[in-house]
């Protein structure tokens, strides 16, 4: 199989910008890009989507990056980026990324590409400024799409009303107060709520989306009258969402006690209508297509049709309803690595390390990758790997388990189904979080002498 493969594979090698030229010209005229990751601690798999994406918004005049992350979080890296007044740093403004994983996106990576995307928006604006014509690039926008914060998006829809509407505020602290019974803790919510016997507030959170739907344009205009409108919209339009994120999570931390598939699908569909509300409100103010990059764990972003996902678990992704929704306009772009570093936790909660990844196993596109080329490359997986291949394919989230790693990490794929594209980066290492915390040190540059025999 590797022999038919390995002369269509694009290496990476050399001149990085040459190296994506014809990745850029297949992406055509897409308006949806998911590129994923095949773990949430790897510096190369963060740094090439980086790389890739750069080129969209400079090139193809993608608007919006959208990534696994939470909406509140992220939307505080957006103004920054967008030049609004807060916090004096890239570092800074990702501050709010508090809840594990922080390195996940407190690392060095993303704070080079916010600082890029901050000093790409400023030169946009001066040239918008100076009346001339762009073609091709505009400003570029950081959101969030992911539904873990219920509390803080409780937090951030009351801080807008009190803004527009203190009456309404009020009503909304003591209807999202039926979670103080609960603690912060919204696992405990759900474990209550559906084993304990307590109330859920599902019509409670349901009642503060309504309230704030139906503000009055009037009222709000009025309550932000030194704001220009497309800045009210904004306004409205984060504090909404918001809501949504706590109507969705308070589904979702009950449906943890029910099954796996209901709690993965309930997340994925919020992340998907996420993404749709945004490049709708995109669209209405530009009046323009809003082209959107997408950053997630390949498990949400490549077809979870082509995967044992769906058909041993009955579990959808991001990934498959993109596909369904926007067609040809969707292309997704998958990573793989053979072996490397990694940063990840032992389990849920505990603190980084930084830990040896092991080498792909046998019946695995990872190894299959390793043999067609023990190097950095391209592939278009879509054209040139066999459609009903199935092999293992393995997925590395914020835990690894190295000694359990068949059955923590591998499920079945069918891959030329599942992406379009393919980056196989033979060896990887592992990402590097600002703060390093005691159980973290700094993985080597290099791999071993006898990479990639292992003799």
């Amino acid at each position: 199989m590797e022999e038919k493969i390995q002369p269509h594979i694009v290496l990476l090698s050399g001149d990085p910008k040459k190296a994506y030229d014809g990745l850029l010209r297949d992406i055509g005229d897409a308006q949806v890009v998911l590129i994923g990751e095949a773990s949430h601690g790897t510096h190369d798999f963060y740094e090439e989507r980086a790389k890739i994406t750069k080129r969209l918004v400079e090139e193809k005049g993608f608007s919006m990056v959208v990534c696994e992350a939470d909406w509140p979080d992220m939307a505080r890296a957006h103004r920054y980026v967008r030049g609004l007044k807060g916090d004096g740093s890239a570092a800074e403004a990702l501050e709010g990324f508090k809840r594990f994983p922080t390195w996940m996106w407190r690392n060095t990576v993303m704070v080079d590409f916010v600082e890029w995307a901050k000093k790409h928006n400023q030169e946009i604006f001066a040239k918008e400024r100076a009346g001339e014509k762009l073609e091709n690039t505009s400003t570029v926008g950081l959101y969030g799409f992911d539904l873990y914060s219920l509390h803080k998006s409780m937090e951030a829809v009351i801080e807008y009303l009190e803004k527009v509407d203190p009456d309404t505020a009020e009503r909304t602290k003591k209807r999202y107060s039926c979670f103080d019974h609960f603690g912060r803790d919204p696992q405990l919510y759900g474990l209550a709520t559906t084993a304990g016997g307590a109330d859920p507030c599902e019509d409670q959170v349901v009642q503060v989306l309504k309230d704030l739907m139906r503000l009055a344009p009037e009222k709000l205009r009025s309550a932000n009258h030194d704001r220009d409108a497309t800045c009210h919209e904004d306004e409205q339009f984060f504090a909404v969402q918001n809501a949504l994120v706590v109507k969705d999570a308070e589904q979702y931390y009950r449906s943890m006690y029910r099954a796996r598939d209901m709690s993965w699908n309930l997340r994925d569909k919020h992340m998907f209508n996420t993404l749709k509300a945004l490049i709708a409100h995109c669209e209405r103010l530009s009046g323009s297509p809003a082209r959107t990059v997408v950053w997630a764990h390949n498990s949400h972003l490549g077809d979870a049709r082509a995967t044992d996902m769906s058909w041993r678990r009955k579990e959808l992704n991001v990934g498959q309803l993109v596909r369904e929704h926007y067609k040809e306009k969707a292309f997704n772009i998958g990573f793989s690595t053979y072996t490397g570093t990694v940063t990840a936790a032992y389990d849920w909660g505990e603190p980084a390390h930084c830990m040896k990844v092991n080498q792909g196993m046998a019946g695995s596109f990872e190894r299959l990758f390793h043999k067609v080329s023990p190097s950095r490359f391209l592939l278009d997986v879509s054209n040139h790997v066999p459609k009903h291949l199935e092999l293992l394919e393995r997925a590395i989230g914020v835990i690894y388990r190295a000694d359990t790693e068949r059955f923590s990490h591998y499920f079945q794929a069918r891959v030329a189904q599942q992406f379009n594209r393919v980056i196989h980066l033979d060896w990887t290492r592992a990402l590097e979080p600002l703060e390093w915390g005691e159980k973290w040190t700094m993985p080597k540059d290099e791999p071993p002498e006898t990479f990639p025999f292992g003799e």
